[in-house]
């Protein structure tokens, strides 16, 4: 006797050796005996043989038209014989039920299974609906296999537009088009990156990284709804004429000094602070923005401001206005440039002039300053807080000759960042130089003392601590070992930091005499310190991600001057293949092949395979380093790089032996 049984939802046939009555002994068409349940059997028969019982029953159940078999059913649930016997019109033969039994088994949306070989026709609203969705299924699938061949042709599917920033950035698991997209980068073996901008989806390698922070962090855009500022008491005038250092690029002036010669011979140095808080009080419409934005982000050729303009260029120390400010006056011993006495206020100071470090630096520099030369605007001004400086410098316990200084890098990018002609220039200039000297110590000083005077009157404050070498911010002041001050905050630059302005409405309140912005265990408080932590990180992390990037972007510049003083050749875009019928040339490529000439950079080793260039802030691993002890200096040649990945390939060229000292 043979049987056809369920097993797995599938149907298999087998010869029965041994019946147990609730299991069987079955030796299948292979030779493999198995122990099965007596429940599982479907149907017994002895013809035709076991061998040709599937093939048989097969053709039958495919020619039953699915459609026809259930208008067959009866409303109720039946049995799978008892169906077999409607539809063939007489008592069906195994074949014939057999045939039937697979028919109702593999249409589930046509019949529901109710139990061991019995069903229930679906209801017509019910099947129409699930009809409705397996063709929608069915056009899915087809419209998915679709965009994979697309894609894996590398053509951009017009479909695929809206969906950019979602694919790139926070792709959605669960659509067509992340599914498709998986589908072509596996078939490709490219990352979804990579591929969409071999299909000509990304505007610039450039554009990408940006947009993925902007997709992040500023998922409304960049731009300010309108602000009106608050109106302030009028505010009395200083009769010192201030000048303030900056990068070349600083629209955002947050800080100023003046130097007069008091009546009894000492000096009087003022530090005026930009006062934005004055027009922004708690909880305004102007707090609320800079409370979001909580800094401006930094990046080589751009930046996004904490302020809309107009406040900036409200409060901002622009040469040639009376601005308002909060100043604090050091009066200043003429012999020992010891620090007498602190006097804050809130004032209205003229800028006479806003200095530039890249015209003012030639001119004011430790060689200068040996030799005497005060031959430019505010030489003795400047010469005067240099010497100041050093003197706070030493007081905080830090040598005035530090050998180890490190370098600090300016870029400058010329043309739209996203344009392929952008070129970067990338200089370095070494920290701690009288022009860094003069800005830092004097803004340690109002820092340290303003945080001092606050906890003095009770008023809390967001402070900057370190002790044990870990640095945070805190509402209590604290050392700050590494700046050997007893306390610091940050209330410098209140246009660019969302803590300086709440430091500086407490700060403007203590002088006033008035109630402070925010009282003590303030949960505003709380929440502006672990924010601003947590943002500025952020921002601090994409600026290291686009100074990385224009790093390898002056690799690729550099790499393009060795052909022959040309620029690296275009290459054809995947839409001016032949196999895509398209026309036209990539705007930029990605991966940069090693091709012509190399171009051999100096590293220094790090540690292990760990290299920084010599000429640019450009960390890396090179694996093929050999192992070397650390600050060797070598030769790599560049081969790859990768815009995208921001990585670069290198080879190994030779070590570099230093010269004797």
């Amino acid at each position: 006797m043979n049987i056809l049984y369920e097993e797995d939802g599938s149907f298999k046939v087998g010869s029965i050796m041994t019946d147990n009555t609730t299991s069987l002994q079955i030796e299948s068409v292979s030779g493999k005996r198995s122990k099965i349940k007596a429940a599982n059997v479907m149907l017994r028969f002895d013809r035709p043989a076991l061998a040709e019982f599937m093939a048989q029953a097969e053709p039958i159940a495919e020619g039953i038209e699915v459609d026809f078999l259930w208008e067959c059913c009866p409303p109720d649930e039946f049995g799978f014989e008892q169906i077999a016997a409607e539809y063939f019109g007489h008592t069906p033969n195994p074949l014939e039920a057999a045939a039937a039994l697979m028919r109702l088994h593999g249409a589930p949306i046509y019949f529901h299974k109710k139990g061991k070989g019995r069903y229930r026709a679906a209801p017509p609203d019910v099947l129409k609906a699930a009809l409705a969705g397996a063709e929608k299924k069915r056009q899915q699938l087809a419209l998915q296999a679709r965009y994979t061949e697309q894609l894996s042709r590398f053509e951009l599917p017009a479909e695929f537009a809206e969906h950019l920033s979602q694919l790139l950035y926070k792709p959605d698991r669960n659509t067509l088009e992340t599914k498709a997209l998986e589908a072509a980068c596996a078939a490709t073996h490219l990352s979804s990156a990579h591929l969409l901008h071999r299909c000509g989806a990304l505007p610039s390698t450039h554009d990408y990284h940006f947009q993925k922070f902007l997709f992040e962090h500023f998922p409304k855009g960049t731009g300010f709804p309108p602000v009106e500022l608050s109106a302030w008491d009028e505010l009395p005038l200083a009769g010192a004429n201030a000048f303030s250092i900056d990068d070349a690029t600083t629209t955002e002036i947050d800080d100023a000094f003046s130097v007069e010669k008091l009546a009894n011979g000492n000096w009087r140095i003022g530090v005026h602070i930009a006062a934005p808080a004055l027009g922004m009080p708690r909880d305004s419409d102007g707090d609320k923005i800079a409370a979001a934005r909580l800094s401006t982000v930094y990046m080589p050729g751009q930046k996004i401001t904490m302020l809309p303009d107009s406040v900036v260029q409200a409060f901002t120390l622009c040469a040639d206005r009376v601005c308002p400010a909060l100043s604090m006056y050091n009066e200043v011993d003429a012999e020992t440039l010891e620090i007498l006495g602190h006097e804050s206020r809130v004032e209205r100071i003229h800028i006479a002039a806003n200095l530039r470090h890249d015209t003012l630096e030639p001119l004011f520099n430790e060689d200068t300053l040996a030799a005497g030369k005060l031959d430019y605007p505010y030489a003795n001004e400047l010469t005067l807080l240099w010497n100041l400086a050093q003197k706070l410098e030493a007081a905080r316990g830090k040598p005035s000759d530090n050998s180890t200084q490190q370098l600090d890098y300016n870029f400058h990018i010329e043309n739209d960042p996203d344009n392929e002609n952008a070129r970067v220039s990338i200089t370095n200039r070494r920290r701690g130089s009288p022009i860094d000297k003069v800005v830092s110590e004097l803004m340690i000083l109002v820092n340290s003392e303003w945080g001092k005077h606050l906890a003095e009157h009770g008023f809390v404050g967001i402070y900057r601590t370190q002790q044990n070498g870990k640095v945070k911010m805190s509402t209590v002041a604290a050392p700050h070992q590494g700046l050997g001050v007893a306390q610091y905050m940050w209330s410098s630059s209140p246009l660019r930091r969302y803590v300086d302005m709440v430091n500086q409405r407490q700060i403007i309140a203590m002088l006033r005499g008035g109630a402070p912005a925010y009282e003590k265990n303030d949960t505003a408080l709380y929440a502006a310190m672990r924010d601003f932590d947590t943002m500025y990180g952020i921002y601090n992390d994409f600026q290291k991600t686009m100074e990385r990037y224009w790093c390898l972007r002056w690799l690729l510049q550099e790499q393009a001057g060795l052909v022959d003083g040309a620029p690296l050749p275009k290459t054809p875009s995947p839409q001016s293949s032949p196999a895509s019928g398209g026309g036209g040339e990539r705007e930029e490529q990605s991966l940069i092949p090693e091709s012509l000439r190399e171009l051999v950079v100096s590293a220094i080793v790090l540690r292990e395979n760990l290299v920084k260039l010599a000429d640019i802030p450009l960390i890396f691993r090179a694996p093929s380093l050999p192992e070397l002890p650390a600050n060797t200096r070598v030769q790599l040649a560049i081969g790859e790089i990768d815009l995208l990945d921001l990585d670069v390939r290198t080879r190994f060229v030779a070590t570099v032996e230093e010269p004797a000292a």
